[in-house]
């Protein structure tokens, strides 16, 4: 039999060498479909041997499943997409902070969360989007402009329930207040053509089948869109671009409160905002870099540049509970 002291530290190397393997591994929660993420992970398997698992769901279960885990959890990271999302995470108390120079290095602070408990991965701008047999790009000008009677039977709109449009009213508020907007978004519904629809998919065919002329999506459903059809007579513009610029905002990640290889974790984030993942990464999702060294896909290119809002895209979450009851008050549901 083994002296007491000698047991002991055999079972402690053997516990360390448990620990050391199990940091080989980190699990995500992911609010993006397999297709647009494994390619990602696989890389990083490739490069430095760690096995990434992932579990795809919607962000608000996804969400409740890690807070009710809590202390017994076993997500080291939550990839969703939209500020808002990634802000009522945080509100929720299921993340906690990640300190990375490398991060911090890679990803403006606008595309991060001031606490530090999320960082951007990539970034779509919600723009508008015209008819090229209908309009001339020249009538467009802003986003405040849908609201004009020039545009009157004519809109058409995601529905407001969607995230996406809910961060673009609370970023709107940021800039203008909220009498402005509510005015704005009154506008807006006075200006419809038709009910809102489930999706931006819809609106870009609604706009192609001549049921309305402008409307305003996600860049990447365009991108998606565009490749099924090239002949789709929908083209994208640019709003905003002689005062705050065009609302981007992101997909992104967060390290989980209980993460059980939070290090592993970290090391998987600052890679995946480097320069060789924000590349596989943005050109896959058909979105923009959030990491200003590196350059869109030809595809993502070929629609131009643009001017962005500079406006930290953490206010969408901030101001979210206001945009919701603004756009309510003003009857887009």
């Amino acid at each position: 039999m083994l002296p007491r002291k000698p047991l002991l530290a055999v079972l402690a190397l053997t516990l360390l060498g448990g620990t050391a393997q199990a940091a080989d591994e980190v699990v995500v929660y992911s609010s993006r479909i397999d297709e647009l993420i494994k390619p990602v992970f696989d890389a990083y398997t490739a490069k430095t041997g760690t096995q990434i698992k992932f579990i795809t769901d919607k962000e608000a279960p996804l969400m409740q499943r890690i807070k009710a885990e809590g202390e017994n959890g076993v997500a080291d990271l939550l990839l969703t997409v939209d500020a808002g999302n990634l802000w009522q995470a945080e509100q929720m108390g299921i993340l906690q902070p990640i300190k990375s120079d490398i991060i911090d290095k890679n990803i403006p602070p606008q595309y991060r969360a001031s606490s530090h408990d999320w960082t951007g991965l990539s970034l779509r701008a919600r723009t508008i989007i015209y008819s090229t047999e209908r309009v001339k790009p020249e009538e467009l000008s802003t986003y405040e402009a849908l609201a004009d009677k020039q545009w009157e039977g004519r809109l058409c709109l995601r529905t407001a329930k969607k995230v996406y449009n809910q961060s673009l009213t609370a970023t709107m508020i940021e800039t203008h207040g909220e009498a402005k907007t509510e005015q704005i978004i009154k506008g807006w519904v006075n200006n419809l053509s038709t009910d809102v629809f489930s999706d931006d998919n819809a609106v870009i065919q609604a706009i192609a089948a001549g049921q309305c002329d402008v409307g305003v999506v996600n860049t990447y459903y365009y991108g998606r869109l565009h490749n099924q059809n090239p002949q789709l007579p929908v083209k994208i513009f640019w709003p905003n671009q002689g005062d705050r610029g065009v609302h981007v905002n992101l997909s992104g990640i967060g390290l989980t409160k209980h993460a059980p290889h939070p290090e592993a974790a970290k090391k998987l984030v600052e890679w995946m905002t480097g320069e060789q993942a924000q590349k596989l990464f943005a050109d896959i999702n058909q979105e923009f870099p959030a990491n200003p060294k590196v350059k869109p896909s030809d595809e993502v290119a070929a629609w131009g540049s643009f001017k962005a809002d500079s406006i930290p895209v953490e206010v969408a979450g901030k101001r979210q509970a206001e945009a919701i009851r603004l756009m309510d008050r003003a009857g887009w549901n």
